[in-house]
């Protein structure tokens, strides 16, 4: 049901993300940049299928043309570790699936072609960020908080809560 997203695909992988993002709040982000970001991911998205860049997508069922449901995920080189020694690991982002076609296997089918796109290149160690409503998925597939650490961030646009 999944297949690999094309150039073509390009606009509607970048509508179904920002589907994704507005919800999340944004930071407070303006309409312009919000446009420059657009702007950004249709320059990615227009050289697709690309290596180390695995975007998949379900098509959608009654408009020809339009997508119902992407993932994307990205190979990241890392440095090597004892239990990584190929240094590689793959992050899930940009899963999204129309809210009137949630609850019926798409997001399910991109999240696997995700998976598996990680394996064909060896890469077994894959984080992803996920909301309330995408956990769900994300743990029937073998997702876990870890046991490593824990998983902290650093960056301008999310402050911690202690200085917002």
């Amino acid at each position: 049901m999944a297949r690999v997203a094309s150039a073509a695909d390009g606009p509607e992988v970048v509508r179904l993300a920002e589907a994704m993002f507005r919800p999340l709040g944004g930071g407070g982000l303006d309409e312009a940049h919000w446009a420059r970001w657009r702007e950004a991911s249709l320059a990615v998205t227009a050289r697709l299928p690309s290596d180390g860049l695995g975007v998949f997508v379900v098509d959608h069922p009654e408009r020809p043309g339009a997508l119902a449901a992407c993932g994307a995920g990205v190979v990241v080189p890392r440095l090597p570790n004892p239990w990584h020694p190929n240094g590689l690991a793959g992050y899930v982002q940009w899963m999204s699936t129309e809210p009137d076609w949630r609850r019926r296997g798409f997001g399910r089918a991109v999240l696997r072609a995700v998976l598996r796109f990680f394996e064909e290149r060896g890469v077994d160690n894959v984080e992803l960020h996920a909301t309330a409503s995408g956990a769900p998925l994300y743990r029937s597939e073998g997702f876990w908080e870890g046991s490593s650490g824990l998983a902290m961030r650093r960056r301008p646009w999310d402050p911690p809560p202690e200085r917002r």
